[in-house]
């Protein structure tokens, strides 16, 4: 099975301005995930997706691939979904280009659930939830699925919700999960969500995953112990940076 890691970067952002070209390490922030994706035994090609040309000219400069998109995307499914439209892949990985920490495990893992369950359009991952305020946190998306693993709802409220007692965050398997923005398309079905308009269910909770359950599409969820930190802040890319440097002088050591 043929799988595409593609990377949508862009330059513009609200909170981090720059952000796939932040460079205190030694490496663009943009390289850090690329290094990463090229890690997962699933990814057949690796390639990040920009309208930029400052990231296209990083990209290059340390020997990745790099594809410009059309500048008027609104989401990075779109630029994606340009991309995997000119690509040979059965699967496609859409891999945020603020994900320096990703650990390969979980793109196989994504590649895995898709290559063992052939009807389902798309796959993604969920962490336990083990705490009241995950779990009453709005901007904590989360997703309930079938005895089965697939997927039957997100939500940015508690679900489920537990009507007549306290949550039980302990309980194994866990009972309350939070999705991560991680996703693996079929090829086919990328391209086909991205031409549909947006489902009432998305436009209510804001969650472009509820375009393909409102529309009648599977998506196969897998569950990881812990998820992966994101840089959103400075604040984020500054742990990043403390962590990874960390992690060369213990590896000197």
């Amino acid at each position: 099975m043929r799988v595409a890691i593609v990377i949508p970067a862009r330059y513009a952002s609200s909170r981090l301005p720059g952000k796939p070209l932040l460079r205190s390490t030694g490496k663009y922030l943009v390289q850090h995930v690329y290094e990463r994706a090229c890690l997962a035994q699933c990814a057949s090609d690796v390639i990040v997706a920009t309208d930029d040309e400052r990231i296209r000219d990083a990209v290059e400069e340390f020997g990745g691939n790099v594809a410009m998109t059309n500048p008027d995307h609104p989401s990075g499914t779109d630029r994606v979904a340009e991309v995997a439209g000119r690509l040979n892949a059965e699967v496609v990985i859409n891999l945020q280009g603020d994900e320096p920490q990703i650990d390969p495990a979980a793109l196989d893992l994504l590649a895995g659930l898709l290559a063992a369950n052939p009807d389902s359009d798309m796959a993604t991952l969920a962490v336990p939830i083990r705490d009241r305020t995950s779990y009453y946190n709005p901007n904590v998306v989360k997703v309930v699925c079938d005895d089965d693993g697939r997927a039957l709802y997100f939500s940015r409220n508690p679900i489920p919700m537990v009507r007549d007692c306290e949550p039980d965050f302990a309980a194994d398997p866990p009972r309350f999960l939070q999705h991560l923005g991680l996703y693996a398309y079929r090829r086919e079905a990328l391209l086909r969500i991205a031409s549909t308009p947006p489902h009432p269910l998305e436009e209510l909770e804001k969650l472009e995953q509820l375009r393909v359950l409102g529309t009648g599409g599977t998506i196969r969820l897998g569950v990881v112990a812990a998820a992966h930190r994101g840089v959103d802040t400075p604040a984020d890319y500054d742990a990043f940076v403390r962590a990874y440097r960390e992690e060369r002088t213990r590896r000197a050591a």
